[in-house]
């Protein structure tokens, strides 16, 4: 039975393209009831694809393709979660189009994907990664540097955020002969405020300047961030780590609460965290310790967005490693979370835990 899902899966809350080259090509997922998953390819097509484009801020539509082209491979326990999108083309986004939640008969090589046209208007050229290196925005069909006396750390904060690389670490003037543009210098100054998602939602002015390549700017953030739990039963309970710098670490739980389990399960689709005051452990970590004193209010979307010390600096040692259970997963008679150290409990003391 076809339903509005803004009236009926009111929890719709997010929509991505996972697995392609950039971020307006790949498989579709969607988040709704608090999980992530995939979007059965009954019914999929170019109108679902070109309101998905819109909802995105990509480009005109190009194809409506298999999902199972792109990696890595939907997890097992990942739900397809909806079937028989249809968007007559008009929608801005997907949570107007008629959709069927209750899924039938649908397995993850029926998976939906979609391209959009990539439009590109602003990167980081010259660094040893897409995240760091001398701001580049194109007009037209040009590249221009940006002139340092016409940029703010705010800006860069966006510029991180619309690149999908991690927080914004440092916006500076460079560069030597070796990074420096060659071409044109951008003739408006950006005016962010930080918040915004992408440059050109930016307020911005003519900027009549005497800037030269040597005053270019250098903008560097944090690498992509992600998460993962390992060492469970499921993607959804294990010890937490953290990636940063190519190299993935351990949490240590000073100042880590309940707050912070649910930024985690929220993150990665896995539902609410196990609300008991023990964990189990999972192992010890190895290598890293990356994170120190996370601090989480709760209504975070991202671990990254919670204050902590800075990458790589702690006083733990991996006895401290944070573990988290969200639920849906159930432990052969224990059950546990992240937050403090503890001592496994019998699940016969607490209510059983729905499955996912």
């Amino acid at each position: 039975m076809a339903l509005l899902l803004s009236l009926v899966l009111g929890s719709l809350s997010g929509v991505q393209l996972v697995g392609g080259d950039h971020r307006c090509k790949g498989r579709v997922e969607v988040r709704y009831g608090g999980q992530w998953g995939t979007v059965c390819d009954d019914g999929w097509d170019m109108n679902d694809v070109t309101v998905l484009c819109r909802e995105l801020g990509c480009g005109p539509a190009k194809v409506t393709i298999t999902g199972t082209l792109f990696g890595p491979v939907t997890p097992k326990d990942q739900k397809v979660l909806l079937q028989m999108v249809g968007c007559d083309g008009t929608e801005e986004s997907l949570s107007q189009c008629e959709a069927d939640d209750d899924v039938f008969n649908c397995r993850h090589d029926e998976d939906a994907g979609a391209e959009c046209e990539f439009l590109e208007i602003v990167r980081l050229a010259g660094g040893p990664t897409h995240c760091q290196g001398r701001v580049e925005v194109k007009f037209g069909r040009d590249w221009s540097s940006v002139c340092k006396a016409g940029w703010s750390f705010a800006a860069t904060k966006v510029v991180c955020r619309q690149l999908g690389c991690g927080r914004a670490i440092l916006t500076r003037r460079c560069c030597n002969k070796a990074t420096q543009g060659q071409g044109d210098i951008w003739l408006r100054k950006a005016l962010c405020s930080g918040q915004e998602v992408r440059l050109e939602d930016c307020l911005s002015e003519v900027w009549d300047h005497n800037c030269t390549h040597n005053e270019d700017t250098w903008v560097e953030c944090e690498d992509p961030f992600d998460l993962r739990l390992v060492g469970g039963e499921s993607r959804c309970a294990g010890r937490l780590e953290v990636l940063h710098k190519g190299e993935w670490g351990s949490v240590c739980d000073d100042s880590w609460r309940q707050a912070a389990d649910q930024v985690v399960c929220r993150q990665l689709g896995c539902g609410e965290p196990v609300s008991l005051p023990v964990r189990r452990r999972f192992g010890r970590g190895h290598g890293r310790i990356w994170l120190d004193e996370v601090k989480c209010s709760g209504s975070e979307q991202s671990l990254e967005q919670c204050p902590h010390r800075l990458w790589g600096y702690h006083d733990c040692d991996h006895q401290e490693d944070v573990t988290v259970v969200c639920k849906g997963q159930s432990w052969g008679g224990w059950v546990g979370m992240g937050g403090g150290a503890g001592r496994g409990l019998p699940l016969g003391v607490s209510p059983a835990l729905p499955q996912q």
